[in-house]
């Protein structure tokens, strides 16, 4: 390690030489390791913490996408990479993203150093070329570099360079376009929207607070106009001020009290109306009851002084009033 800090050559080659590499980088990533970031910062109270991850994407040729990412953990020294963990998360997004391989990794830092050619070497085994993307938390950096992002990060090729007859592990920087679809462009604005999916009683109170607040700043531009006005800075314009003046006429007197003892009244006199409304619609039923009531009441006075007669009948007879009977009785009860 010690060879590696007083190592003073540059692990990345002069911006002369250009990677073929044709590299799009999707803004998942983008929010994920910035995500990153800001967590460790907040848990770790440091403005510079370590952090490092996977690049999960896609490879045809020379034709790369960074599509997602998923974090890295360290062994107890510190150097090592958990080569166990790394492989379980990698087969955990295989099953649920066929397609996507391990492409590369991520860290931040304002620029390679052969600490990381170190780090990198050890993903060699898992891609034949893995990329080093860098987030550059200096804004000067990443706005003073080739690319046209205003993106502070930065994309790495492995390569090797042949130095005084000896070889060894270098950068080149390749450049990047962000590529977006239809679906991610979606959850990025849910995303800068704070995420939130929104009830319908919460879309309702923005609509109204959205109207009281037009309607505020609608009342204050007349104030300013009737006030212009007065003082004589506007035209005075009568068709105008006519609406206003109806307007105004219109609306109720909520604070006078002679207009709060004439509302109590108004509400009371359709409350005492709609209580006189029940009340006849109870004696109505009650009254359809009683009549009910009554010719049941006749029929059987009716029927008594024929009982013999109608029994002398028989069955046919007792069948037909007992037929009457339970006739009477179901319109009764209806």
């Amino acid at each position: 390690m010690t060879s590696m800090d007083t190592d003073e050559l540059p692990v990345v080659l002069p911006s002369t030489t250009t990677s073929g590499l044709s590299l799009a980088l999707h803004p998942l990533p983008i929010l994920n390791i910035s995500e990153h970031l800001t967590r460790l910062k907040l848990q770790t109270k440091s403005n510079v913490p370590f952090l490092i991850g996977a690049l999960l994407g896609t490879q045809n040729g020379r034709e790369v996408e960074i599509v997602n990412t998923f974090e890295l953990a360290m062994e107890n020294d510190g150097v090592s990479v958990d080569q166990g963990f790394l492989v379980a998360r990698r087969d955990q997004y295989k099953q649920v993203f066929p397609s996507l391989e391990f492409i590369g990794w991520y860290t931040m830092a304002p620029y390679p150093t052969v600490q990381h050619i170190a780090l990198h070497e050890q993903f060699a085994a898992y891609s034949s070329t893995p990329l080093l993307l860098i987030l550059q938390p200096s804004t000067a950096l990443a706005t003073s570099s080739d690319n046209s992002q205003s993106l502070p990060f930065k994309a790495f090729e492995p390569t090797v360079e042949i130095r005084d007859r000896r070889s060894r592990s270098v950068f080149i920087e390749a450049p990047f376009t962000v590529e977006t679809g239809e679906a991610e462009r979606i959850a990025v604005d849910w995303t800068a929207r704070g995420g939130s999916g929104g009830t319908s009683l919460e879309t309702h109170l923005q609509t109204q607070r959205a109207a009281v607040k037009m309607l505020h700043e609608r009342i204050l531009l007349l104030v300013k106009y009737v006030t212009e006005v007065i003082v004589g800075s506007a035209k005075r314009d009568h068709d105008t001020l006519r609406s206003l003046s109806a307007l105004i006429a219109s609306l109720p007197a909520s604070e006078n009290k002679g207009f709060r003892e004439e509302f109590d009244t108004e509400y009371e006199d359709v409350q005492l109306t709609a209580y006189l409304s029940t009340l006849t619609k109870s004696a109505s039923i009650l009254n359809d009851l009683v009549d009910k009531h009554i010719v049941l009441t006749a029929n059987r006075e009716e029927r008594g002084p024929m009982g013999a007669r109608r029994r002398g009948m028989g069955g046919r007879g007792m069948g037909m009033g007992m037929g009457m009977m339970g006739m009477s009785m179901a319109d009764w009860h209806h």
